[in-house]
C-alpha cells in the first residue's frame, strides 16, 4: 500500500510551501442535558450547534412542549401604537412563539428545520432575530418554507414513519407483549414514586439477592401473574425490557409533566400568587422550590410546579430562573398577584430584592411575609431576650443531652416510664384503653422550629418523675465525672422554683402560638382568616397578661407539691442569687408578677405588633370587607372600590363603575339567601357562589374575591416541598440527576394528581418523547390481559393461554407463520375476513386477520422465519 499512498518528492523549497496545508474539521459538539434546554425564543441556539445525535431529540422536545405562548402576558405598545395581539396564538396555535425578553415573535417549526432547507426562504428573522408585524406573510404559499417546515414537524411526530420503526417492525402479537411489559413498569414507576422509594439497587445483577425496588417489584409482580412472567425480564428480548435506567427515568419524566399539564390546565389564564424558597440538597446543591397558588371552581390551592437548581441566590439570579420556568410552561409573570416568601434579604429586600425586581414588571404582585415565619421571629425574640427563659431553655438542651446520651439511660427512661404508669393504672388515677397511655421519650427540639420546643415541655410534665430518677442513677453509679456533675446541676435546677414556674409560663405562651402556626399551614388558609388568627392570639396573650399571673401560679404550686419541689412564699423579700447580702425591697411576687411575667408577655405582645405590620397595609384593610362572618357586618361598597383600584390590570375604568352597580345588588341578594347564613371566611364564601353559580351573576364581584384568595399566607407548602426532597435525595441518593429529582419530588408532593393519571396518558407521552422501537395502533381495551371495565374504567386482567414456540421439524404447519404460535385470549372478537379480499397482504394462503398469520406485511417471509426460528 505503500507504493500508493508514497507522495512525490518536492522539486524545490518554494514548491514546498505552495502546498495547500489540511483544513481542519470544526469540533462535534458536546451533548448537553435536554432538560436544560432554553424555552425563550431569544435566547435558544441553532439546531447545527447541538450534537448530531440529539438534534431529534431536542426537536422533539420542543415540539411535545410546543410554542412559547404567554397568553397572560401584557404585551407592550410599539410607537405606532400597535402591539401583539393574543388572538394571535389562536389563530397561529401550532408554530407562532412570543419572546418576553426580546418583545418579538418566532416561528418554532422554521427554527427547527431551517438548517436542512440551507437557510433558504428568508426565514432568519422568524428563527434567530425575531418579527414584529406580517405574519400571514410569513406563512406564504402551499410550497412555502414555512409550510414545508410545518410538514417536517409533523413527520417527526408520526413515529409510523421513522427509519427505526421500519427497521423493527413488529407482529401485532410482539406490541401486545411489549405493552403488558411498559404498563408493568409503568405500575411500578407509579408505586415507587407514590411511596418515595429509590428506583436502583446498589447491586443490579442477576446474583445479587436485592436487586433494587424497581426489578423486586416486577418479580414480585410476575410470581403472582403468569401473563406478565411470560414476556417479562429474562422471558423478554435483550433490547426491549422496559426496564433500562433510562426508561425508569423517562416514565417518572412523563409522570411529572401529566401532573403539571393538569395543574396548568387547571390556572388557565387566570391569576395565581407565587410562593418560592430555597434549601440545599444532601450534595450540597442550592435548589430552588416553586408553588403556585390559585382559585378554581371556588378552591383555593397550592400546587408545586419543580425545583430548579440555582448555583447563585442573588435577586438578580433567581428572578432569572423564575422567567425560565414561567418560560417552559407559559406562564406569565403578568399573570401573578401575590409572592410570599420567607423573609429573607435577597427575597425582601427594599431596592433589589426578589420581590422588588418583580413588582418593578407588575405593581399588582403584592408581597406577604410568610406569616408562619413571622411567628417564629415572635417566639425567638423572647428566648433570645429574657435572661431567665435564655438560662431556662439552655438548661432543657443540656437535660435531654444527659439523659438521651445513650441507649441505657433511654432504657431506664422507659422502665421508669412503664414502672410509674402501673402505678397509676393500679390507683385508678388514668384510663386504659386503645391507644392511650403510649410510651414516650423525651424529644430533641429543632433550632429552627419552636412548636417542637412546646412538645418537648409537654413530655417533661409527663415524664418528670423518669427523668429525676434517671439523673439520680447517673449521679449515683455513673463513672464520667462530667456526667455526674451535670446531673447534680440539674438536679438542682428541676428542683427549684424558678424551674418550674418557667415551665408553665412557656408552656402557656408557647401552646397559644402553637396553635396559631398550625392553622397558618394548612393549604387553604386565606389572607382574611390568617388576620383573624393573629389577632385573637394577640387579644389572648392580652387577656392572659391582666388576669393570668394567679391562675398560672396555682398550677405551679400544684406542680410543686406533687413533686415535693420547695414553695417561695410570695410575701417573703426577694433575695438575688448574685448578691444574696444586699436587700432588694421587693417580694418574690413583685419579682415573678413584673420581672418575669409581665416581661415576657410584653415581649410577646410587643412582637406580634412589629412583626406583623402588613395586617395594617392598605390591601388588607381593604380585603376585610369581603369577609362574610355575622352576615356581612364588615361589608363596605367604598373599601371594595378601592381595593378594586389597587388591581389596575384586572379593572379597567368602566369595569370598576360597572362593579359599583354590582356591589349593590350582590349584597341584598346574599342576605336573602340562606345559603351565606353561617360562612366562616373568604373561602367558605368563594365555594359557596360557585356551588350556588352566583360567580356567573356577579363576574366583577368573583374576581375581586379571587385576587383576595390568592394572596398568599405562608410559605409552608414550600417547606414541605423540601422535606419530600429530603427523603426522595438522601445520603444513599446523593448522586441523582436534577431532572430526576425534580420527577420524583412532584410525583410525592402532588400524590392526588399521580393517582389520576392514566396509563394510557403515559404511554402516549413516553412514546412520543424518543423515537421508539415499538408503536401501538390498537387501543388499550384491546390488548390482551388488559381489558377495559367501561362501567368503571378500572383495567382488569384477562385470563390468557399461552402456547411455546416449536422447532420447524416438529412443527405441522406448512406457512411460516404457523412457526410462532402466539398469545390468544377469550375477550377477543376478531372477525376472520375471506382471503380473497386481501390478496396483496396474504402469507401461504392465511389472511392477515387470521390468528396464525398475522406478520407485517411489508418484511420478507423467509426473513421473519429465520428472525423467529
Amino acid at each position: 500500500m505503500e507504493r500508493f499512498l508514497k507522495r512525490k518528492a518536492s522539486t524545490s523549497e518554494s514548491s514546498s510551501s505552495d502546498i495547500p496545508q489540511p483544513r481542519h474539521s470544526p469540533s462535534i459538539p458536546t451533548e448537553i442535558d435536554i432538560n436544560d434546554l432554553p424555552w425563550d425564543p431569544s435566547e435558544r441556539k441553532r439546531i447545527l450547534e447541538y450534537h448530531p445525535n440529539q438534534r431529534d431529540e431536542i426537536r422533539r422536545k420542543y415540539l411535545i412542549r410546543g410554542p412559547c405562548q404567554p397568553r397572560g402576558h401584557d404585551f407592550p405598545k410599539k410607537a405606532n401604537g400597535r402591539r401583539f395581539t393574543p388572538t394571535w396564538f389562536d389563530e397561529f396555535s401550532n408554530w407562532l412563539e412570543y419572546s418576553v425578553k426580546a418583545d418579538k415573535v418566532f416561528c418554532l417549526c422554521c427554527y427547527l428545520f431551517r438548517d436542512q432547507f440551507g437557510g433558504q426562504g428568508g426565514s432568519v428573522a422568524f428563527v434567530t432575530e425575531g418579527f414584529n408585524n406580517r405574519l400571514n406573510i410569513h406563512v406564504g404559499d402551499v410550497n412555502s418554507f414555512h409550510n414545508r417546515a410545518l410538514k417536517k414537524s409533523e413527520d417527526l411526530m408520526r413515529q409510523n414513519q421513522s427509519i427505526v420503526v421500519a427497521f423493527n417492525k413488529q407482529t401485532d402479537i410482539a406490541k401486545k407483549e411489549h405493552r403488558i411489559r411498559l404498563n408493568v413498569s409503568i405500575d411500578v414507576a407509579r408505586h415507587l414514586l407514590n411511596g418515595e422509594l429509590p428506583f436502583r439497587g446498589h447491586d443490579e445483577s442477576e446474583k445479587s439477592l436485592h436487586r433494587g425496588h424497581f426489578l423486586e417489584t416486577i418479580k414480585l409482580i410476575r410470581s403472582r401473574d403468569v401473563n406478565v412472567r411470560n414476556v417479562t425480564l429474562e422471558n423478554a428480548p435483550g433490547n426491549n425490557k422496559m426496564v433500562a435506567t433510562d426508561i425508569q427515568k423517562d416514565i417518572a419524566h412523563c409522570f411529572a409533566q401529566e401532573i403539571l399539564k393538569s395543574i396548568f390546565e387547571e390556572i388557565g389564564d387566570d391569576v395565581f400568587a407565587l410562593l418560592v424558597d430555597e434549601s440545599s440538597d444532601v450534595s450540597k446543591k442550592e435548589q430552588m422550590a416553586v408553588v403556585l397558588r390559585y382559585v378554581t371552581c371556588g378552591i383555593v390551592k397550592e400546587r408545586f410546579v419543580g425545583l430548579v437548581h440555582v448555583k447563585e441566590t442573588y435577586s438578580l439570579y433567581l428572578k432569572s430562573a423564575i422567567e425560565s420556568l414561567f418560560a417552559e410552561y407559559g406562564l406569565s409573570i403578568k399573570k401573578v398577584r401575590g409572592q410570599g416568601y420567607d423573609g429573607a434579604s435577597n427575597t425582601r429586600g427594599r431596592f433589589n430584592g426578589l420581590k422588588t425586581l418583580i413588582m418593578n414588571e407588575n405593581d399588582s404582585t403584592y408581597y406577604v411575609h410568610c406569616f408562619a415565619h413571622q411567628l417564629q421571629l415572635v417566639v425567638v425574640a423572647v428566648i433570645r431576650k429574657h435572661h431567665g427563659v435564655v438560662q431556662f431553655f439552655e438548661m432543657i438542651g443540656v437535660l435531654i443531652n444527659v439523659v438521651c446520651a445513650s441507649c441505657k439511660r433511654s432504657d431506664m427512661l422507659r422502665e421508669s416510664q412503664k414502672e410509674n404508669l402501673e402505678k397509676v393504672i393500679g390507683s385508678g388515677e388514668v384510663e386504659t384503653g386503645s391507644g392511650l397511655n403510649q410510651e414516650l421519650s423525651l424529644a430533641r427540639a429543632g433550632d429552627t422550629r419552636w412548636g417542637s420546643h412546646y412538645k418537648t415541655l409537654l413530655l417533661l410534665v409527663d415524664l418528670f418523675p423518669c427523668v429525676f430518677e434517671v439523673l439520680e442513677y447517673i449521679e449515683n453509679d455513673c463513672e464520667n465525672s462530667t456526667s455526674v456533675c451535670q446531673a447534680r446541676g440539674l438536679q438542682v435546677y428541676l428542683t427549684s422554683f424558678d424551674f418550674v414556674f418557667y415551665l408553665h409560663l412557656m408552656l402557656r405562651i408557647l401552646g397559644a402560638t402553637s396553635s396559631l402556626s398550625q392553622a397558618l399551614q394548612k393549604r387553604d388558609q386565606d389572607i382574611l382568616n390568617a388576620i383573624s388568627l393573629v389577632q385573637s392570639t394577640k387579644e389572648e396573650l392580652q387577656e392572659f397578661r391582666v388576669d393570668g399571673f394567679d391562675s398560672l401560679l396555682e398550677k405551679v404550686i400544684s406542680f410543686c407539691n406533687k413533686y415535693e419541689i420547695e414553695v417561695v412564699s410570695m410575701n417573703e423579700d426577694y433575695v438575688n442569687p448574685k448578691s444574696r447580702r444586699q436587700k432588694s425591697n421587693i417580694t418574690y411576687r413583685h419579682y415573678f408578677e413584673y420581672d418575669c411575667f409581665h416581661t415576657v408577655v410584653d415581649m410577646q405582645i410587643q412582637e406580634f405588633g412589629d412583626r406583623f405590620g402588613e395586617v395594617s397595609s392598605e390591601l388588607l384593610i381593604c380585603t376585610v370587607a369581603l369577609n362574610p362572618h355575622d352576615l356581612f357586618c364588615d361589608f363596605n361598597q367604598s373599601k371594595l372600590l378601592r381595593l378594586s383600584a389597587l388591581y389596575p390590570e384586572d379593572f379597567s375604568s368602566e369595569e370598576r363603575m360597572v362593579l359599583e352597580q354590582e356591589l349593590h345588588l350582590y349584597i341584598r341578594n346574599v342576605l336573602q339567601d340562606e345559603s351565606f347564613a353561617n360562612l366562616k371566611g373568604i373561602s367558605d364564601l368563594s365555594r359557596v357562589i360557585v356551588e350556588t353559580r352566583k360567580h356567573l351573576t356577579f363576574p366583577l364581584v368573583y374576581r375581586l374575591l379571587k385576587l383576595a384568595l390568592v394572596l398568599p399566607v405562608a410559605t409552608a407548602m414550600v417547606e414541605r416541598c423540601f422535606s419530600a426532597m429530603k427523603i426522595v435525595k438522601s445520603d444513599l441518593r446523593n448522586r441523582i440527576g436534577d431532572a430526576f429529582l425534580n420527577a420524583c419530588v412532584i410525583c410525592a408532593v402532588e400524590r392526588e394528581a399521580l393517582a389520576k393519571v392514566t396509563n394510557e396518558d403515559v404511554i402516549n407521552r413516553f412514546q412520543k418523547m424518543k423515537t421508539r422501537r415499538e408503536q401501538f395502533p390498537t387501543p388499550l381495551a384491546e390488548i390482551p390481559g388488559f381489558a377495559t371495565d367501561h362501567t368503571t374504567g378500572e383495567r382488569h386482567h384477562t385470563t390468557v393461554s399461552t402456547t411455546t414456540l416449536q422447532p420447524p421439524s416438529t412443527c405441522p404447519a406448512t406457512t411460516t407463520a404457523d412457526l410462532y404460535h402466539h398469545t390468544t385470549t377469550a375477550v377477543s372478537t376478531t372477525t376472520p375476513t375471506p382471503a380473497s379480499t386481501h390478496p396483496a397482504t396474504t402469507i401461504a394462503g392465511c389472511t392477515p386477520d387470521d390468528h396464525h398469520c398475522r406478520l407485517h406485511t411489508g418484511s420478507p417471509p423467509l426473513l421473519i422465519a429465520f428472525l423467529i426460528w
